[in-house]
């Protein structure tokens, strides 16, 4: 088990995890981020894949990630026209650096303990 290093606290480097924290803590976050990890989607199919999140939700969350840095829109120009929404590469850190988190989760909580 690794113990903690003992190296004296950042503050700096708290507050930038606590605004890390207020992105992936906003409900819905997580399944949108995953959803788009299997590539790019379009909106029915986020709505789709994201059980339970209505399309006034969706929207917004779509278009908060996307002003945070997370998701790319696309617009195809196409009659009718199309619109993709796929993770960019900030998205995709992000994505990685919780798999830790995931797995001590995994370990530590049991299912449905909120």
């Amino acid at each position: 088990m690794n113990k903690p290093s003992g190296a004296p606290v950042n503050e700096e480097a708290c507050f930038r995890i606590l605004r890390a924290i207020d992105i992936i803590g906003v409900r819905w976050t997580g399944p949108i981020l995953l959803a788009g990890a299997r590539g790019a989607r379009r909106f029915k199919e986020y709505r789709a894949m994201v059980e339970g999140i209505s399309d006034p939700q969706l929207t917004l969350r779509l278009k908060q990630l996307q002003a945070r840095g997370l998701i790319d829109r696309t617009v195809v120009p196409s009659t009718p026209v199309q619109i993709t929404y796929s993770l960019t590469r900030d998205a995709e850190e992000l994505i990685s650096a919780l798999q830790p988190l995931s797995r001590w989760s995994e370990r530590h909580l049991p299912p449905g303990d909120v």
